[in-house]
């Protein structure tokens, strides 16, 4: 990856729905070269898909927490049994495995308290391998969304 594979990159970043004409004037770059570099960064993975950035509060899902997780059990079959069943709750943005106590994060958004005490009792609590859970609510986003630093 050169410099100029990181200006389309971070261009990419800043407006995923630049057109292959536009990127490549803002990377100075001709048409074709610009689209072959492109395909090559979504081939290596560098690039791992194109997506809308959405608004929770106006999707109605404004409420979010985190959860830290300490498992019980950490076997392979147990960690991979919990990792799938996060896995298929939507209301999970983000699950994180870390080193140390507690063993993950989760960041959760729901429509309110009542659904987030619903979706932590009736899923959350019931996951595999779970010990203990504790969570905390987010206050406010103060750095959220931001670009990898290219």
């Amino acid at each position: 990856m050169d410099d100029v594979d990181r200006k389309i990159l971070a261009e990419l970043q800043d407006n995923g729905r630049l057109t292959v004409t536009e990127l490549a004037a803002r990377v100075r770059l001709s048409l074709s070269p610009c689209h072959r570099r492109l395909r090559e960064l979504e081939r290596s993975g560098a690039i791992r898909g194109y997506r809308a950035i959405l608004d929770a509060g106006v999707v109605g899902l404004a409420f979010q927490a985190l959860v830290f997780v300490t498992m019980r059990q950490e076997d392979r079959d147990t960690v991979a049994a919990f990792e799938q069943a996060l896995v298929d709750i939507p209301h999970v943005l983000q699950a994180q495995r870390l080193f140390g106590d507690p063993d993950y994060l989760l960041r959760i958004a729901t429509a309110d308290l009542e659904a987030f005490q619903r979706l932590y009792d009736e899923k959350l609590a019931t996951l595999p391998g779970v010990q203990r859970l504790s969570s905390t609510l987010v206050m406010k986003h103060v750095v959220n969304e931001r670009a990898l630093p290219l």
